[in-house]
């Protein structure tokens, strides 16, 4: 997969909170010219080029111009279009200079009519149908005061050399986290060459990788994954295809994983499905391994995150169900299935929100019912045992003295005196 030299959702951020917080048009645009992104009214919405009759790669190739004199100038430049509509740039930095801009504009600084006398009518010599054509597409421009320009163009000077800033630190750290990803894999490769006979693929390794995932233990995860990417690599002998299929295999046993922690199954279907096209785009090893490290963080964060988020509601469905289901059959593999969660997954997360585990809540709701019916003479202790959800009365008996610290039949003889 061919890797972008500058960071392009950065840019589209930067872009577009520079024009919603100064209600200018923003257009991403790569060094060849072609648009990425526009937000407000930008080059791109703008129909002027139409109306004058005037060739649209001249007017690009005048912002191409404006980037280079950006640089030159020290990252900022103030510039008229080729229909005399004013715009300002600022250069966005890769790896080898300035790979991409981020263009304000275009706009108006004088009076529409004046700019309708003087660019319209002198310069391009409109009349007619087509001067009021021209007039109408005018008026969706917008106007910037002149004393303005200077200031909002250093505005976005500043925007962008930050947003530069960051993605050069960025690529610094990629590039060291590649290194040592490599390296780590390069170093376990070295140790299978030395032993004697062809390794097997280290089916341990793999377990304890989705236990760390389960865990959500990044570092453990991240060694445990060089270790297995090694291998993998190892016994395919450097054939890319085979790699990507036993790599696509190992993230659905993740994606496995992660299920069963609770994250949403359709959107891990989905996840699936598009780790699937990735994969198949990459011709780099290197970016390969790098990418891989960061869907297995991702699906751990999905995880957890969206788990906390979920813990309140999933908690709330569950004491609802046993609250008015307390007679029938519960257990904790059938509620764990109503909640689309697994049984030791909800067991764990049920003890941290309540403080005691499924079975103990589920006693305390059964036995706390009992007391309730057992002011009801004319119902039998089988009767209500029965009615609490425990066929066996002598086990119910068990539970209601363990809960309470008496018997049944103790406790409806103290209601009658």
């Amino acid at each position: 997969m061919k890797s972008e030299t500058f960071d392009k959702k950065l840019a589209c951020e930067c872009a577009q909170a520079f024009s919603t917080s100064t209600g200018l048009g923003c257009t991403v645009s790569d060094k060849e010219g072609t648009i990425l992104a526009e937000y407000g009214y930008g080059c791109e919405s703008c129909k002027m080029c139409s109306a004058v009759q005037f060739p649209r790669e001249k007017c690009v190739n005048a912002h191409i111009y404006g980037m280079w004199e950006a640089e030159r100038f020290g990252g900022q430049y103030i510039y008229f279009c080729p229909m005399g509509l004013t715009c300002f740039v600022s250069p966005i930095l890769g790896d080898k200079g300035s790979a991409a801009k981020i263009t304000a504009g275009p706009f108006i600084m004088v009076e529409k009519q004046d700019f309708t006398d003087c660019e319209l009518t002198e310069n391009f010599h409109l009349s007619g149908e087509a001067l009021e054509k021209a007039r109408q597409i005018l008026e969706d421009v917008p106007f910037i005061s002149p004393e303005k320009v200077n200031s909002l163009s250093m505005l976005l000077f500043m925007s962008v050399g930050f947003m530069n800033n960051v993605s050069a630190e960025n690529r610094l750290l990629h590039a060291e986290r590649s290194e040592k990803i490599q390296g780590q894999i390069t170093s376990y490769i070295l140790e299978l060459k030395g032993e004697n006979a062809a390794p097997e693929y280290p089916f341990e390794t793999e377990e304890a990788l989705l236990r760390s995932i389960f865990r959500g233990d990044k570092e453990t995860a991240q060694r445990l994954l060089n270790e297995l990417l090694g291998a993998i690599l190892f016994a395919e002998g450097g054939n890319l295809e085979l790699i990507k299929s036993r790599i696509y295999e190992l993230l659905v046993l993740i994606s496995r994983v992660t299920a069963e922690n609770g994250t949403d199954r359709s959107r891990i279907l989905a996840q699936n499905r598009q780790n699937f096209v990735t994969i198949q785009k990459f011709q780099s090893l290197d970016a390969m391994c790098v990418w891989l490290s960061d869907v297995i963080n991702q699906f751990m964060e999905n995880a957890f995150s969206f788990l906390d988020a979920k813990h309140a509601n999933i908690i709330h469905r569950c004491v609802q169900h046993i609250g008015s289901q307390y007679g029938s059959h519960i257990t904790l593999e059938s509620t764990a299935a109503m909640v689309y969660l697994s049984p030791p997954y909800l067991s764990r997360i049920f003890k941290q929100e309540t403080g005691v585990t499924f079975n103990q809540y589920l006693n305390q709701v059964r036995i706390g019912k009992a007391q309730e019916l057992l002011r009801h003479p004319e119902l039998s202790l089988a009767e209500i045992s029965q009615l609490v959800g425990y066929e066996d009365q002598s086990y119910f008996t068990k539970v209601f003295k363990r809960i309470t610290g008496e018997n049944p039949r103790s406790f409806r003889e103290k209601l009658k005196t």
